[in-house]
């Protein structure tokens, strides 16, 4: 009964503390997205404020997703120095409560975080932002507002001859681009002419670009409504060169990834970060394990600010080995398994031996 509720009181202290952080990140992102991308659509017509505000919250959640282990570390650090001042966890102990029984709850808490994130939240971030693209390539598809290195590149062939698409966005899977400049060469190979358009969309055989202007040496630059430039691409093949692996559903992965070998080509990057999503619960367990790790101490023993940054430090430290895991991962020098496994079960590993040490000595 008394660990029953005791349970239940650290686990919702934990809820709370590492809700109330993320909805901090949350509210943080989407304000600095909403600025920037003000100053972006200063001189688009269209672009009220109340569309930038809604753009932003479509925006939000896909890179607030990013920064939830983060929003763990720093909830479950802050909970733990806040039952520490308050000497509840001194009396847990006097009470023969052991670390492992008072952990107990903040565990199964962020599991079932990480559960949550990757069933709903994911393909709810993914949905929103799909939406989110169609309405910057509606509002930004012409005039180059997105920085250079957004850009987007494609080499594809027909029975007309060759052509080399850029686009700075894109949308629905890649069958919707926005910003386009493509590069149209003969059967020969000789350059034939240049075609600058709003948007294109990948239709059976051909891309149908909007508001395009076609640029031929020796010519007049003409303005077309629309223009048709034929193509062999399959929809998967698109969705390989335009759609980024983290933005695609959790529920979309594994099919996206069949149908991308299907097409002959590499899917590593779908199949790597369906791995990456599935660790994830154990990932956050590791950022609890850690927090823990520097946060159990006796909070008149001192030495909190040392404590704290120290923690801080080995979570953007296990962070920076997940990237650096998955880029071995995605380039094919590891297994993806370890990839996107290794680093969650290094963290556990580590917070384990850590509390094991503070614990029994």
């Amino acid at each position: 009964m008394i660990f029953g509720t005791l349970g239940r009181y650290v686990g919702r202290r934990f809820g709370k503390t590492i809700l109330a952080v993320f909805a901090g990140f949350f509210a943080l992102i989407y304000l600095v997205d909403f600025v920037e991308l003000l100053r972006r659509s200063g001189e688009i017509e269209g672009a009220n404020p109340a569309l930038i505000a809604f753009l932003s919250l479509l925006r939000a959640p896909a890179v607030s997703e990013q920064v939830l282990p983060f929003a763990v570390l720093f909830g479950a650090m802050v909970a733990l120095l806040n039952l520490s001042r308050k000497l509840e966890l001194v009396v847990a102990r006097a009470a023969g409560v052991s670390a492992w029984q008072f952990l107990a709850p903040p565990l199964a808490f962020a599991a079932s975080l990480g559960l949550f994130s990757i069933l709903v939240y994911n393909p709810l971030s993914a949905a929103l932002k799909q939406r989110a693209d169609r309405i910057e390539t509606r509002l930004f598809g012409k005039g180059g507002s997105a920085p250079a290195d957004t850009s987007m590149w494609i080499r594809q062939k027909s029975v007309e001859g060759t052509s080399i698409l850029r686009a700075e966005r894109s949308a629905d899977a890649g069958l919707t681009l926005g910003a386009v400049t493509a590069f149209v060469y003969d059967e020969d190979g000789r350059f034939k002419e240049r075609v600058e358009a709003a948007a294109a969309t990948l239709k059976p055989g051909a891309w149908s670009l909007t508001s395009a202007r076609v640029l031929s040496p020796g010519k007049e630059p003409r303005d077309l409504a629309a223009y048709a430039l034929k193509t062999n691409l399959h929809p998967d093949q698109v969705a390989q060169a335009f759609v980024p692996p983290d933005t695609v559903s959790f529920w979309e992965l594994g099919a996206l990834a069949a149908r991308t070998r299907a097409a002959g080509l590499d899917a590593t990057g779908y199949e790597l970060r369906r791995q990456v999503l599935m660790a994830r619960p154990l990932f956050l367990v590791a950022m609890v394990m850690i927090a823990a790790s520097f946060s159990l101490r006796f909070f008149r023993m001192g030495g909190v600010a040392r404590n704290v940054l120290s923690g801080v430090a080995a979570g953007f430290v296990l962070y920076v080995v997940t990237k650096l895991a998955s880029d071995l991962g995605g380039a094919g020098l590891v297994s993806l398994p370890f990839a996107a496994w290794s680093p969650a079960i290094g963290g556990v590993l580590f917070g384990t031996l850590a509390v094991l040490t503070q614990e029994d000595g």
